[in-house]
């Protein structure tokens, strides 16, 4: 079974999230920051990550490049999956190494479709 962390600091948007990630097939994970995901990355190396950008603590893109340099930090794919919709943002994510990108709000559909994009499904 593939995993995923979910990383968002709305507890609603994780709970969305994990029940659209587990229809699919996937073991999830969450962490309300980036730093809890970071942790978590360390001790087991997800599939997928699935990323909120404004975050306390760490945000999304700090995760992202601090995730990248990890040993095997390369293999998960990121899905970015933010409010953030201005082209400097998207631009910046896919240069940190982000691999594709969601705008809130989200539906199994749009998930699904991205995940499968990136090789997830």
């Amino acid at each position: 079974m593939k995993s995923c962390i979910v990383v968002d600091d709305s507890r609603v948007i994780r709970m969305v999230a994990r029940k659209i990630l587990e229809e699919l097939g996937f073991e999830v994970i969450e962490a309300e920051d980036g730093q809890m995901a970071l942790d978590a990355c360390k001790k087991s190396m997800p599939d997928g990550v699935l990323l909120d950008w404004n975050m306390p603590v760490m945000d999304g893109l700090q995760f992202l490049k601090e995730l990248r340099k990890l040993p095997n930090g390369g293999d998960p794919k990121v899905v970015f999956c933010t409010t953030e919709n201005d082209l400097n943002h998207i631009q910046e994510a896919i240069s940190a190494g982000a691999d594709e990108y969601i705008m809130k709000p989200f539906d199994s559909e749009i998930v699904s479709s991205k995940f499968a994009q990136v090789g997830l499904l």
